[in-house]
């Protein structure tokens, strides 16, 4: 393999440079992943998508060097300033595409920030940890299972530093949900229910036909990326793109991974064996305003340290304002806009959209060890850390991809059990091969009155994508 082999914008290929393939012999008081020396011994952070979350996630990173900044978008509209971003790091060189900021900047480049719209996150991610950079992705990790498994791959090949942008996973609320549930404080859970008052954007609608020009400041086609090309029209950006199946994965991508970390966490859960999704009406563009989606988990196996067993579990989330049948002892005071109900064999507990602010139904305050680290500083500062650190001695950060990974699995399956769910069956997960056993090449789905498609081949590409032409993922791990 070359060492310096270029990466190209046109049919963009990851490669394995020799910063990903050498970091684990540079001396100690080099940044960790490169072989160079930044002032200070500050990390060389690249940004992509720095509008909107984007913007705040650099503002927590800013005691660090910026030296590059990328975005679609370079003027102002009604949800970022992206030219103020500019203005606040003009040190910073700055970019319409990521892969010519790679092509450019790659040897002076540690890590990378992500927080593009969610078709775009694992395309960017992927290529960085080829790299050797350490990435920070914003939530949902990916668009797809089959990317989400691809990144928890390459983390763990490249060895780098990674973080998932669901900064609840660093508070305390979560670390207090699973050492209470963990130390057996309501018994063994065997029922978990989800809820979200989103989507607070549109949904539920027909693509515009209407082609409109596309506003100076803004890239469209690079936009699209590895998406399907459709004409531009101020339905689909910015922020809006939530709504749409093809850039977002609607109020499960906004707000599952925060609201179910705390279950993907505390309960080790790892493949659903089940899942089956309802709810209002939706389009081939556009996700329901509406939302239930029943998961099945099988039984785990106890780690030593667990006073409980894990017996089969089954998840449920519900979204667009929808709520589970509060116990009649809820508190008034906690009917909040998105939360958590752990239904145990011996009490009840619920907690907020982060994982905050958990409590037992019956009243009780547990008193519990402390088990899982306290997290000091932010969510980006608690990565900035890990990322100075060996890999050998590195302490991984509260939503390592590792874990990200087979959780952000978990979110994209709701988008799969609703988009199947007019098969009117329980959908068998094959967790390992990525696939559903129940569904052949006889299923038909229906698309409209007249019109019905292959259920297998649609599925099979709501896994894997199939990406534009000049787009592409690196290969899978083995």
């Amino acid at each position: 393999m070359k060492k310096n082999s270029k990466i190209t914008r046109r049919g963009f290929i990851g490669t394995t440079s020799a910063a990903a393939a050498g970091f684990l012999i540079v001396p100690s008081n080099t940044i960790s992943g490169l072989g160079h020396k930044a002032p200070s011994d500050k990390l060389n952070i690249a940004g992509v998508g720095i509008g909107g979350m984007g913007k705040g996630n650099l503002q927590r990173m800013a005691g660090e060097n910026i030296v590059a900044l990328c975005d679609v978008e370079w003027g102002k509209n009604k949800r970022a300033n992206v030219a103020e971003v500019f203005t606040a790091y003009p040190a910073a060189k700055k970019y319409y595409d990521w892969r010519k900021m790679y092509d450019e900047m790659g040897k002076s480049i540690d890590a990378v920030m992500c927080a593009t719209a969610d078709h775009t996150h694992a395309i960017i991610s992927a290529h960085a940890i080829t790299l050797g950079k350490h990435v920070y992705t914003q939530k949902p990790l990916t668009h797809s299972v089959y990317e989400s498994r691809l990144l928890t791959k390459l983390a763990a090949k490249y060895k780098v530093a990674t973080q998932m942008g669901n900064q609840g996973s660093s508070a305390e609320g979560v670390k207090l949900i699973c050492e209470w549930i963990w130390n057996g404080e309501i018994g063994e859970v065997r029922k978990i229910e989800a809820y979200t008052n989103r989507p607070i954007w549109p949904q539920g609608l027909t693509a515009p036909t209407e082609a409109q020009p596309v506003p100076e400041t803004l890239n469209w086609d690079l936009f699209i990326g590895p998406a399907k090309f459709r004409p531009y029209n101020e339905a689909y950006t910015p922020w809006v793109w939530r709504g749409w199946w093809d850039f977002g994965t609607g109020a499960l991508g906004d707000m599952a991974c925060h609201v179910m970390h705390p279950i993907f966490t505390s309960m080790k859960l790892q493949y659903p064996t089940k899942v089956i999704g309802s709810s209002t009406p939706f389009t081939t563009d556009s996700p329901p305003n509406a939302e239930i989606v029943h998961l099945t988990y099988p039984a785990r196996k106890k780690p030593a340290d667990i006073k409980i067993d894990l017996p089969e579990v089954e998840v449920t989330w519900l979204d667009g304002g929808l709520k589970p049948k509060f116990p009649e002892n809820w508190p008034i005071d906690r009917v909040q806009n998105s939360g958590v109900l752990f239904h145990g064999t011996k009490d009840i507990l619920v907690c907020g959209e982060y994982g905050t602010d958990p409590i037992l139904l019956s009243g009780r305050v547990p008193n519990v060890p402390k088990k899982l680290r306290r997290i000091e500083g932010t969510h980006e500062q608690d990565w900035i850390r890990a990322c100075k650190e060996s890999p050998a001695s590195r302490v991984l950060t509260a939503s390592d991809f590792s874990e990200a990974g087979p959780f952000n699995e978990m979110v994209v399956m709701g988008v799969l059990a609703t988009r199947l769910q007019s098969l009117n069956k329980v959908l068998q997960w094959d967790g390992l091969n990525m696939t559903f056993t129940n569904v052949t090449e006889n299923d038909k789905l229906r698309v409209s009155r007249t019109e019905s498609i292959s259920a297998k081949e649609f599925a099979d590409e709501l896994i894997k994508h199939k990406y534009r032409d000049g787009w592409s993922l690196p290969d899978m791990p083995v």
